[in-house]
């Protein structure tokens, strides 16, 4: 832990862990050569109690056929951890993802009893915690229906890319103040579809413990997800369950405790990367950071909340 009140959370989308060089192009990694390694130790350099992954591998040739939500867990002291999958396929050079049609779409893997152990090649996401875990729950998105032009590390110009499923995870931990429930989410870059899968996200949460903490890839720029939540809640307040000690009363809305560019990693110009909390007392931290390091196009994005 980072203090007596203070949980320090991340977010992350790792590219599975693709190293990037200084000018933004993705490394080249000669086949059989690929290690989990370099992801390991970026995450561990975070030093997160709460961490949420996205554009994680398992079992992928691409990655060297390491399930990396188990490799990263092990190696950063996390007490509990759930893997969700996207989608079940192979990265194949050139042919982008060849799905495997025997397997559904969202798998939870964890820590051995306590999810799926199959191991079939798949992508998703990962939430971690060193905080004691009270509950899990996982949901997919199904793909949305167009493909979009855009930049892609390591490719010059746009590409068309027609965008995969999503998936989401959230856990109810219990923090230094009290039950609060965190969500690992990675949303479509389709725009509207992102919007429609956040408060998608809002809604399938809202009988948890309050506060709630969204931890992600957005897709979406800058202030556009705060607004967003606020309104909805404007619109239709979510009951706020399991209520705290008169000190920590929460206040209402949404906060976005984190602005810091994101996005590219080399040199950051969009913040499409976000820790967004509600519920929260009236205790402040201003203490966010988004750090450089070897791999990904995303920089992580970490914050110290009371919670």
């Amino acid at each position: 832990m980072t203090g007596s009140a203070l949980v320090r959370l991340a977010t992350f989308n790792v590219l599975h862990g693709r190293r990037i060089l200084d000018d933004g192009r993705p490394s080249p990694t000669a086949p059989g050569t690929a290690t989990v390694q370099p992801l390991v130790d970026a995450v561990a350099s975070l030093g997160a109690d709460v961490l949420a992954l996205q554009e994680l591998d398992r079992f992928q040739e691409r990655s060297g056929h390491v399930d990396q939500a188990r490799a990263i867990a092990a190696a950063s002291g996390a007490a509990d951890w759930r893997y969700a999958s996207a989608f079940h396929a192979r990265a194949v050079p050139g042919r982008s993802w060849v799905r495997d049609r025997s397997e559904p779409g969202l798998r939870v893997y964890g820590p051995p009893g306590s999810g799926h152990d199959g191991e079939v090649p798949s992508h998703g996401v990962a939430l971690l915690s060193r905080l004691p875990v009270l509950s899990w729950r996982a949901r997919r998105f199904t793909a949305p229906p167009v493909a979009l032009p855009l930049r892609v590390a390591g490719r010059r110009g746009l590409t068309v890319i027609r965008d995969h499923p999503r998936a989401a995870l959230a856990a109810v931990l219990e923090g230094p103040r009290g039950p609060f429930t965190a969500v690992a989410l990675h949303l479509s870059f389709v725009p509207g579809w992102n919007v429609r899968q956040l408060l998608a996200v809002r809604r399938w949460i809202a009988d948890l413990p309050r506060p709630h903490v969204l931890l992600g890839d957005f897709n979406l720029v800058g202030a556009i997800p705060a607004a967003t939540l606020g309104a909805a809640e404007l619109l239709s307040p979510s009951r706020y369950s399991a209520p705290r000690p008169a000190a920590s009363r929460p206040r209402p809305g949404w906060r976005d405790p984190a602005r810091v560019p994101t996005f590219p990693s080399h040199r950051p110009v969009v913040q499409l990367d976000h820790v967004l909390a509600t519920g929260l007392g009236p205790h402040r931290t201003e203490s966010a950071w988004a750090p450089r390091t070897p791999i990904s196009d995303h920089r992580p994005l970490v914050v110290e909340l009371p919670l």
